[in-house]
């Protein structure tokens, strides 16, 4: 298995957008965007989560993205298979709006996986380069696959990035589809600065401020989160910077570790070109 490329291989999209450090940036984003709905926010307080180790829960966020992408075919279905596991038990009436949550129902599903994917999307384009209207399409069409793994109806998606993107901006519209619950408020306090690990605390308030002001304006009404012409001058500077220097940086600040170890793990495959492996 040790050259096994996993689902996608370096070169797809989903290598190419999900290896990146400051696309790990959207993960905060995209909590903060999960918490939002008072259904998601639902599981997480029946599990206890946010409040048990709020930081593994962020990391959960990702992990599943990470591995479906760079590791083995086996360990990618593995990692979606422990989820799934853990969804089975995930349901109940919400206490908040009397609504039903559960963790397998395909648009709630649906909602986790939107936001991550535009959150990536979102930072890859800030702080990497541009992408055209296909890398996209391939990206959400390469992504189908995650979706698929943790069960999410493939048949009911939106066919395309766009389609997605509206999706999601119109059901941010309806009336109490997103809601500031206990749990949407326990979110917004890990972000603005929650426990953290000590490697990463000197560049968290960046990934905070990034994480809140680049929301949809909905989740901003949904947090109170105010804005002004100052802070989206420092925005669009830091992450306007983090783009310039990337080109500079070497593999190690520029790729997250599962990037990292798929290069070496598929160097073992003498049937794979070098084009190919310095696509990573």
């Amino acid at each position: 298995m040790n050259g096994d490329p996993g689902h996608f291989g370096p070169n797809s999209m989903m290598w190419k957008v999900n290896k990146e450090i400051t696309v790990l940036f959207g993960g905060a984003r995209a909590l903060l965007m999960h918490a939002a709905h008072p259904l998601i926010a639902a599981g997480a307080r029946q599990t206890s989560f946010y409040q048990r180790d709020p930081w593994k829960r962020l990391i959960r966020t990702l992990s599943l993205q990470n591995s479906v992408t760079f590791g083995t075919i086996e360990e990618a279905n593995d990692s979606a298979t422990r989820i799934n596991k853990l969804h089975e038990v995930i349901n109940g009436e919400d206490e908040i709006t009397g609504g039903y949550y559960d963790a397998l129902d395909h648009e709630q599903l649906l909602w986790v996986h939107a936001c991550l994917q535009l959150s990536s999307i979102y930072f890859y384009e800030k702080t990497v380069r541009k992408l055209t209207k296909e890398e996209k399409d391939t990206y959400h069409e390469e992504n189908i696959l995650s979706a698929k793994l943790v069960l999410i109806d493939i048949d009911k998606m939106p066919k395309t990035h766009e389609d997605l993107k509206n999706w999601v901006a119109k059901k941010s519209k309806e009336a109490n589809y997103l809601l500031l619950t206990d749990v949407a408020k326990d979110v917004y306090d890990i972000i603005a600065g929650g426990p953290v690990p000590k490697h990463i605390k000197p560049i968290w308030p960046f990934i905070s401020f990034t994480a809140f002001h680049t929301l949809p304006d909905e989740f901003k009404n949904v947090y109170g989160i105010k804005t002004n012409k100052l802070k989206q001058i420092i925005l669009r500077f830091n992450l306007l910077m983090l783009k310039t220097t990337r080109p500079f940086l070497p593999p190690f600040f520029r790729l997250i570790p599962p990037a990292r170890w798929a290069k070496q793990r598929l160097s073992k495959n003498p049937e794979l070109k070098f084009s190919d492996k310095a696509n990573i």
